[in-house]
């Protein structure tokens, strides 16, 4: 389940309290839940952790250890969480790494994937650099609007899938495509190319203000995310449609919110987002959703 904000939110906690620590001790329990490096894992002993940084959905924490730097990636994959020592009393079962450090605020990091559908990996800066290549697309975030204009008018297929195809646009999933879709009154299965400049333009500002507005919200604590030091994420209680089926649309346009099954299931007012586009000023676009924001 954790998506961009929830992966943004577990990488400025562990950078806030453990940069500048030195990793003491790594527990495995599973030896396959480290997909890439495990002969590395020795190396890390002593390294003291510099940099906290997220790649999508991913975690990398960048250790320095006699001039040389090496990394530890976590995926948090649907089910990945990264926990602090205070936070693992509440999650007892399905810990696969322990991490102990020493000089920081907290004395020990654990990896928790009840599912396992992600995967720790270990890598140097070379190592690192081809998996950021190869998983990920841009970032929401720091993507300028011309790259992402680009990203979207060049392709055919389904909006709500490319929003998703982490190697188009890193990290954003079926949460917060939903919510982006239903402010941006945009259907899923429509066409990307179809997309008009402006529409696109408000999509990016729309997909900038939903992150920011959930990273501010500590998240989204839907079934299993915490963040490391436990606390769960709000923006749950600022979403209009995800999970909301049956319920009257928020634009109050008389719709009631349906639910499309398919390859992810989507969240849809078919009355606010139809799949036949229509040509709308830029007020009459802007004035929809602002206050949901």
């Amino acid at each position: 389940m954790p998506e961009l904000p929830e992966a943004e939110i577990v990488a400025r906690q562990i950078r806030n309290r453990l940069v500048g620590a030195v990793l003491t001790d790594a527990w495995i329990g599973r030896e396959d839940i480290v997909r890439e490096g495990l002969p590395l894992l020795s190396w890390f002993q002593g390294a003291s952790l510099r940099t906290v940084d997220r790649y999508g959905k991913s975690v990398a924490m960048g250790f320095h250890k006699e001039g040389t730097v090496r990394f530890i990636v976590a995926e948090l994959g649907m089910t990945g969480l990264l926990l602090f020592r205070s936070a693992q009393a509440r999650h007892p079962q399905h810990v696969h790494v322990r991490v102990s450090f020493i000089g920081g605020d907290e004395p020990e990091l654990c990896y928790w994937n009840p599912r396992r559908f992600g995967r720790i990996s270990l890598f140097d800066r070379a190592g690192l650099n081809r998996y950021i290549a190869r998983r990920f697309g841009l970032d929401p975030l720091s993507a300028s609007r011309e790259d992402f204009l680009g990203i979207v008018r060049q392709r055919r297929g389904r909006l709500k899938a490319l929003l998703m195809h982490q190697q188009s646009v890193a990290g954003i999933g079926n949460i917060y495509a939903n919510e982006i879709l239903f402010r941006a009154g945009l259907h899923p299965d429509v066409r990307a190319s179809r997309l008009s400049m402006h529409t696109v333009e408000h999509l990016y500002d729309l997909t900038q203000a939903v992150l920011q507005d959930a990273i501010r919200c500590g998240g989204s604590s839907v079934r299993d995310f915490f963040a490391p030091d436990g606390t769960e994420g709000q923006y749950k209680q600022r979403h209009l449609v995800y999970g909301k089926e049956g319920l009257s649309c928020p634009n109050k346009c008389g719709g009631t919110i349906r639910r499309l099954h398919g390859e992810r299931s989507s969240f849809i007012c078919p009355s606010c987002q139809t799949k036949r586009l229509r040509n709308r000023s830029a007020a009459r676009i802007e004035k929809t959703i602002p206050q949901f924001l």
